[in-house]
């Protein structure tokens, strides 16, 4: 007959689960996010938006209107900013980033000649609020 031993043997550990595996998973996804997120331009100058509320940003153009006045769209200055603002196709929105020190007066005067240039949908930007 067999005796048990003194001293039982020592439990086997369970085996780690593999972190390599799920470090390269982690870079996937970093580097997928990274790749499909859209950059955003920087705005030619400062600007400090009127308050509203309402729905969100959706265009993909847009029109700059400085405190001075200056207007720029891409990378034209002026009038030929808003000749390129308005050629745009027509179910494309227009968005004006006009800063809040901006006089109204000027404002509707840019509106204005939009609307001459044949602007059919112009959207002015605000911040949320």
């Amino acid at each position: 007959m067999r005796r048990a031993p003194l001293i039982a043997p020592r439990p086997r550990r369970a085996s780690r689960e593999p972190v390599v595996p799920m470090i390269n998973v982690v870079f996937l996804l970093l580097i997928f996010f990274l790749m499909t997120a859209q950059i955003v331009p920087p705005t030619p100058f400062d600007l400090t938006l009127p308050s509203a509320s309402g729905d969100d940003d959706t265009g993909q153009t847009a029109l700059y209107i400085s405190a001075e006045g200056e207007i720029a769209f891409e990378t034209a200055r002026g009038d030929a900013a808003l000749a390129r603002a308005t050629a745009l196709p027509d179910d494309t929105p227009l968005r004006l980033y006009a800063d809040a020190g901006l006089p109204g007066a000027t404002l509707a005067q840019v509106l204005n000649q939009l609307a001459a240039l044949g602007a059919t949908r112009v959207e002015i930007v605000t911040e949320g609020g």
